[in-house]
């Protein structure tokens, strides 16, 4: 072994002299990056495949509720072939491969990425498949990013109550309000009280978004009515958990 390696040094020596008598004006560094690549030693990192991945948009998600996909799964064979059918018809690009179901609803996903009037023909179909009406079924739509907010200014009691809001109040609240169209919910709302003897909160809630943020940009710094009580909408930062503080603990 120590022969060897002795033989090594040697044979690297006589070729770092070659390359100084070649190439005069040639700097140390620059000698030994030539003497690595005559050896055959500059040989590139090699790749790692990482198995993570970003979220595809090679997918549609349709929220539903777990019934409701429970029901559709069923017969997934014959909603491939329909949809499939149906995106023949339209002479789209896109095929459906499979469908599963995920938290809240189904992810069909296809060979391409979808255009809006690919979602509006797998809409149609699913809806007809199902037979069911439109506040079961929401529109399907792409993968997208999550947009963080909350609302001030809306009381933590409920009207002729004692009970707090709930988050099925607050979803209540945001589909009666006309500056929430066309907004789908990322998760439940969070509901917080300002102060232990105010009866105030802060309603914290995660949306669907595009990566630019168009749809809560639309909404932030709005006003809306929430009976004798005018409430804001503010855009915050990611919110990681439930939001709490030390009234929630007491």
């Amino acid at each position: 072994m120590q022969v060897s390696s002795k033989t090594n040094s040697s044979n690297i020596a006589m070729e770092i002299l070659k390359i100084k008598e070649t190439f005069l004006h040639l700097q140390n560094k620059k000698i030994k990056q030539v003497q690595k690549i005559i050896s055959g030693d500059n040989k590139p990192k090699p790749y790692i495949n990482m198995i993570t991945k970003k979220p595809l948009h090679k997918q549609i998600i349709v929220p539903m509720n777990t019934e409701t996909a429970k029901k559709y799964l069923k017969d997934l064979s014959t909603h491939i072939v329909s949809i499939n059918r149906a995106l023949k018809n339209i002479k789209s690009n896109i095929m459906a491969n499979f469908i599963c179901i995920k938290d809240k609803g189904i992810v069909i996903l296809t060979t391409n990425v979808a255009n809006p009037l690919d979602l509006q023909e797998i809409e149609k179909c699913i809806k007809n498949s199902l037979n069911a009406d439109t506040n079961q079924i929401s529109t399907p739509r792409l993968p997208q990013s999550k947009s963080y907010l909350k609302i001030i200014g809306i009381s933590y009691l409920a009207e002729q109550s004692n009970t707090h809001l709930s988050s099925d109040d607050i979803e209540k609240i945001l589909k009666s309000n006309h500056i929430f169209n066309n907004t789908v919910l990322a998760s439940k709302p969070r509901i917080i009280k300002v102060f232990p003897k105010l009866n105030m909160s802060i309603i914290w809630i995660d949306i669907w978004d595009m990566q630019n943020s168009s749809k809560a940009k639309t909404i932030i710094n709005r006003y809306f009515n929430v009976s004798s009580f005018i409430a804001t909408v503010h855009g915050v930062n990611m919110n990681p958990g439930v939001p709490q503080c030390k009234n929630c603990w007491k």
